[in-house]
């Protein structure tokens, strides 16, 4: 294993901005998930700068497609889909 290889792929936080970026939102919607609780991240320092932990978007990521999941399962998904809005 090269040191390399021990290097994660990308930072192990991440800015509300790459949040918002990974996820294709607005940075009102990240931190309307941050305040909510629905993401988890950790306010820094004195400014109270936000940071999201690589980890915790990728959970918050794999629990938004287990709620779709369900709600498609459960018929509650309309075919907003079809016609291009959501």
């Amino acid at each position: 294993m090269s040191i390399d290889d021990a290097l994660p792929s990308r930072p192990r936080f991440l800015t509300i901005e790459q949040v918002a970026d990974e996820l294709a939102v607005g940075l009102p919607t990240v931190r309307q998930l941050l305040k909510s609780g629905e993401l988890r991240g950790l306010q820094i320092g004195g400014r109270g700068i936000w940071r999201v932990g690589a980890k915790d978007l990728e959970d918050n990521i794999d629990q938004a497609y287990r709620v779709t999941a369900n709600r498609i399962a459960a018929g509650d998904v309309s075919d907003d889909l079809a016609s291009g809005t959501m």
